[in-house]
């Protein structure tokens, strides 16, 4: 077997592998929030990035053995940012065979008009994008509209709220509209973002970048997001930690008398707590780190702890 053979197989198997990670992690995060329901009709907006890219691919795959039926239409908002290349989406959606809509709505006019030079634009331009794509999933009868958030996308806001909003929120994997005509789902949510960047350079889909976001300077989600990089290279593990207590919230624990009846615990009573009486205990954080082995090890050293196993 001659050498470019050798890495071609090795190519195939870690794209095998890296495509199996990010399906099963799709179809656990639908399977654990019933993203999608039997009869939907899923809008996947389409923003021309690595991650809405992921996810249609994703989607469309899943569908193909899915135990249940749902439609996938496609949706795009030109916002009519200059230099955007209109005939790519367009072309892409066509040579794979998804049904499509382009929505034509000139919001960066409207957020150069309204923003002053130098101020961060995201606030107004999400409401307006939010306001559009809520009206066409009802005109396309969509029943939930699936965003190309992730794991890491979700973490960054939760960091975000905490440093400068006071409050402990981030991005819900599944939310309902103010109104309660749309549900939002985020079928990426379990995904690292490491994993949707490899997997969109394999299937090389035509990336348009997007300059109106990431030309700002000084934005604090980008802050965030070096700040949880340089984690994830100095303390591996750390992010898998921190998504994990995500879902693993203490309401006694916190401070929100909202979340829990702190002003009638009384003595004498017996409260039903997973984490039990540790007041005056020292706090154990020896838990061990969590990691993917499919990611960590070869093929060769997996087979050899299956077989020690």
């Amino acid at each position: 077997m001659t050498e470019t053979t050798q890495q071609n197989k090795k190519q195939t198997y870690n794209f095998n592998k890296l495509q199996k990670r990010l399906r099963r992690n799709v179809g656990n995060a639908i399977a654990d929030f019933n993203m999608i329901e039997d009869g939907d009709k899923v809008m996947v907006c389409l923003s021309g990035g690595k991650d809405s890219y992921t996810l249609l691919d994703i989607l469309l795959n899943l569908r193909l053995n899915a135990p249940i039926h749902f439609d996938i239409v496609a949706v795009n908002l030109d916002q009519k940012q200059p230099g955007f290349p209109e005939h790519i989406l367009p072309e892409y959606l066509t040579s794979i065979g998804v049904d499509y809509k382009i929505v034509e709505e000139n919001t960066y006019g409207i957020v150069k008009e309204k923003i002053p030079e130098g101020k961060t634009i995201c606030s107004l331009c999400s409401r307006l994008r939010r306001g559009i794509l809520y009206r066409t999933a009802t005109e396309l009868g969509a029943t939930k509209i699936a965003l190309g958030h992730h794991r890491d996308d979700m973490l960054e806001t939760l960091f975000l709220n905490m440093f400068y909003g006071g409050k402990l929120k981030s991005m819900p994997p599944k939310l309902i509209s103010d109104d309660g005509k749309q549900i939002v789902i985020r079928p990426l949510a379990y995904c690292k973002e490491k994993d949707i960047e490899k997997y969109a350079s394999a299937k090389q889909f035509p990336i348009i970048p997007c300059n109106l976001c990431g030309s700002q300077p000084n934005l604090q989600r980008q802050v965030v997001k070096e700040m949880l990089q340089k984690w994830d290279r100095q303390y591996p593990g750390r992010i898998e930690t921190m998504f994990s207590a995500m879902q693993n919230i203490v309401p006694s624990h916190l401070c929100d008398t909202t979340l829990f009846n702190f002003k009638d615990i009384k003595r004498g009573q017996i409260l039903e707590n997973i984490e039990g009486d540790i007041a005056f205990d020292k706090p154990d954080f020896s838990a061990p780190v969590m990691f993917d082995e499919e990611e960590h090890f070869s093929e060769n050293e997996l087979i050899q702890i299956k077989q020690v196993q």
